[in-house]
Order: C-alpha cells, then structure tokens, then sequence
C-alpha cells in the first residue's frame, strides 16, 4: 500500500498559534526560515526516493519562487495552502474565492503547470465552511485534504468518512476529498496523521496506526510543516497550551520522518488518488 506525505508550506511565524501577536504587517520583518527548513527536508526525502505533495502559502511562493521551482525538480506535486494562512472560518464566500484564487495564480505563474490540490489553513474546512469545496471546484481545484473526522477545537467534522471520498456538487461537478489519517479506537477516531499528533505520540503508536489503515486497505495520509524540524526557530511567549502545540517534541520530528519513509512507501497526494 502507498501511503501519501505532504508538507505544509508556511514559515514559523504564520501560524495559527501566533496570530494574535505577530500581525501580517510585521511577517516581513521576521526572520524567514522556511528555505533553509524546506530544504532540509527535500534532503531527507531524496535519498529514499520519496516524493511528496507541499501544500505552498502563496505569500511563500511570492518571495521565494526559487524555493518553489526546487521542489517541482525535485519531482514533488506543487498545491496551494491559500495565500497568507487566513482561517476560512474568518472569510465569506467572496473573500475565500479571492484568496485562493490569488494563491493558485502566484503558482501556476511561477510553475507553468495547473494546480488542482489544496489545504486549507489550520485545517479550517469545518462544518460552518463546508461551502468552501464549491468554491474549490470553481477554481479548477480537483481535490481537497483538509478534513480531520474528528470533534476538535480548531478544525474537524466529525461523521465524515474516514478515507478518500468524492464530494458531489451537482451539475456533474465533483471534488475528492482526502481526510486526515484517523485510527478507529473505542468507537473514536483517534488522529494520528502527522503535526503535533506525530511528535507527541511514540513512534511505536503511529506505526501500528498506519499498518492498521493499510491492513484495511486504505493508504494514510502524513503532514508536517517546515517548522517542525527546527528547533532552533525563534521562541514566542506565548500561554503554554499554545506552547505546547507548537514547540512540544520538535527535536523528534525529523527522526520520525525518517522512520516513517523507512517503514511505509510514500508518494504525493495526486498519485495515490490517480489523477
């Protein structure tokens, strides 16, 4: 069974996490890491022959098309992640159109190729933003992966199912989407598809979680971001729920990437939905 990985685009400072006291003004002024960071992980991946799908912030993509153009040669699927990692649920219709819109543009432009995947910031495809997918097959976008089956503060909507599906939108328009990796325990679905879940949980977990999924016969879907794989990124003071979110065994994150391409066949998103 192949099992897709995919990488969230963005840099340290425009997470969800840090939004109240770094404001979209100042990004420019931070720090940027994400070249470096992406490029660690190209590293990591190109020795074993894995490709990947990277779900690209257009602001990224923006300022740094040359780091765009590395991972499209490097043989890795290129999708959007929405321009500046603005939640869905803060948007209306117009807005959210405007702003993938503006995303898939930046990138098309720099990669001469049609993008048809997307990821929604912070995973914020929920039940109040459900209308988000017709706006993504407006757009030409062919498949979503945003999904987490689960109840959660932040994102999820529990009840949908658990694997890839198709999302009818009438007038013979449709969208698959591809959920987050769940693990079914106790009658709960259980997250296990990569970010915090992967750093917080022992590896021993997350390796039984993926031969249980593909035991079934369904491939498992990772994420990581960036960030993640670097320890060193600036600190924020923040309340320490949202530290733990964002800093809690970042020191793993690597190691466990690396065991899990040793362990399990990966490949971008496009090519286990075969589009």
């Amino acid at each position: 069974m192949i099992n897709a990985l995919s990488v969230d685009v963005e840099d340290w400072f425009q997470v969800t996490a840090f939004e109240k006291i770094i404001r979209r003004d100042d990004w420019d002024t931070c720090e940027s890491r994400v070249t470096s960071n992406v490029h660690k992980i190209l590293d990591i991946l190109s020795p074993a022959g894995v490709k990947a799908t990277f779900f690209i912030l257009g602001w990224i993509a923006e300022r740094f098309p040359k780091l765009v153009v590395s991972i499209r040669d490097g043989g890795h699927e290129i999708s959007t992640h929405g321009y500046d990692h603005k939640l869905i649920l803060l948007q209306n219709k117009e807005e959210f159109y405007r702003d993938v819109a503006k995303a898939i543009k930046v990138l098309e432009s720099i990669i001469g190729e049609k993008v048809i995947g997307y990821r929604a910031p912070s995973c914020s495809i929920v039940p109040e933003t459900l209308w988000a997918w017709e706006q993504l097959a407006e757009l030409g976008i062919r498949y979503d992966s945003s999904i987490f089956p689960i109840k959660h503060d932040r994102y999820g909507v529990a009840g949908l199912p658990r694997y890839p599906f198709t999302v009818n939108l009438g007038n013979g328009r449709n969208l698959v989407e591809f959920p987050l990796s769940t693990v079914r325990i106790m009658g709960k679905n259980i997250p296990i598809a990569g970010g915090g879940y992967l750093r917080l949980y022992p590896y021993w977990f997350v390796k039984w979680a993926v031969k249980r999924i593909n035991k079934r016969g369904h491939p498992a879907i990772f994420y990581l971001h960036p960030w993640e794989i670097d320890p060193f990124q600036p600190k924020q003071e923040v309340n320490l729920f949202k530290k733990l979110r964002h800093y809690s065994n970042i020191w793993a994150t690597e190691s466990k990437i690396k065991a899990l391409i040793q362990d399990f066949q990966f490949t971008t998103v496009r090519e286990v939905l075969n589009m």
